[in-house]
């Protein structure tokens, strides 16, 4: 049996997690499956009302008891440094190690691309390296408020970290059929920390023969992303880099509305989210796109062994678009939990 959590969050993500809870469910039951899903109250309302973001013993208990869970979004006005998002959110990922930021992009329907000639056989999956680089937190400032202000970011870059991003990205073509690993960096320019993802992407690449290996610096590959996204299949690349080229990405495949997110240590926990983000403007509208919060469910799923029930929910996924059950930012006229029940009606019926 399965469990996983609920996290809704802030803003919309209550809603797209309450339809991707309904999936999840219907998917499930129509495959005789166990599927144990607990809500978790974890959002700026509680932090402002309790002051508290998340407990050492909630944390232990999210990765300890539980096989995943499900993120709607974090971010509230209200919370102008977001700190109940980085304790929570970013707290979970390096308390959890999870290294692996995995971005599929896939082009369900060449009309959701703003390319003026999309390809149809458009299918990129990022690697993006998730607990070190410029994300890490390592720098500061000194002389701070005066005309003589310094701030310092660095970037983090251990040969363990490298490594088993980059092995992570092959094993992944490997196991799927995928030719071409690319790796993105900025090698001349930053050599030291490019230096060592070039060397560890040669050596871990030449054990895998029968998959093709390229370097592409990052501004190169912002540029040929819009021009030939078709040509990519697994990138691999720094928290930063990867941070910004996965966006581009699911633009190109139809925007962040389709973008579902796996954050993964293989063999562990993991947490999965949306990374449309909380959009409070809109919450409660009942107009929110839930296609990728439903997107993480089928990653779950996936993540789960339950590869039958995650294929059910990804068709189910480019029917809803195909037949124009969905929300008006895609063109329809569904509101958001109408295309849950949609969905859950097809996958039970």
């Amino acid at each position: 049996m399965a469990r996983i959590a609920l996290i809704g969050g802030d803003g919309i993500g209550p809603e797209v997690i309450g339809v991707a809870e309904t999936v999840l469910a219907a998917a499930a039951a129509g495959h005789g499956l166990q599927v144990t899903l607990d809500r978790w109250d974890l959002s700026a309302d509680r932090y402002l009302r309790s002051g508290v973001t998340i407990t050492d013993a909630e944390r232990e208990r999210l990765t300890g008891e539980y096989d995943a869970a499900l993120v709607g979004a974090f971010g509230d006005p209200r919370v102008p440094d977001n700190a109940h998002a980085r304790d929570i959110l970013l707290g979970l990922r390096f308390s959890a190690d999870l290294y692996i930021n995995f971005r599929p992009c896939r082009l369900l329907v060449p009309d959701l691309s703003p390319l003026r000639h999309p390809d149809p056989g458009t299918d990129i999956v990022f690697f993006r390296e998730n607990t070190e680089g410029l994300y890490a937190g390592v720098g500061g400032s000194f002389k701070t408020g005066t005309g003589d202000e310094i701030a310092t970011e660095t970037s983090v870059n251990t040969r363990k970290g490298v490594e088993r991003i980059v092995r992570a990205a092959f094993e992944h073509a490997a196991r799927t059929g995928r030719g071409r690993v690319t790796l993105v960096d900025k090698s001349n320019v930053l050599r030291y920390e490019g230096g060592l993802w070039r060397r560890v992407f040669a050596e871990v690449g030449a054990e895998f023969p029968d998959i093709a290996r390229e370097a592409v610096y990052v501004d190169a590959m912002a540029m040929d992303l819009v021009r030939r996204p078709q040509r990519y299949e697994v990138v691999v690349t720094s928290n930063l880099f990867g941070d910004i080229l996965s966006d581009l990405g699911a633009q190109v495949t139809g925007g962040l509305g389709l973008a579902p997110s796996a954050n993964l240590n293989p063999g562990t926990w993991a947490l999965f989210e949306p990374v449309h983000g909380s959009a409070p403007d809109i919450a409660g509208r009942g107009t929110a796109n839930p296609l990728a919060a439903v997107g993480c469910a089928s990653l779950a799923l996936s993540h789960l062994g339950l590869d039958e029930a995650a294929a059910d929910v990804d068709e189910c996924i480019a029917e809803s678009i195909r037949e124009g059950v969905t929300t008006p930012d895609l063109g329809g006229d569904s509101a958001t939990g109408e295309v849950g029940e949609w969905m859950a009606a097809r996958l039970s019926g």
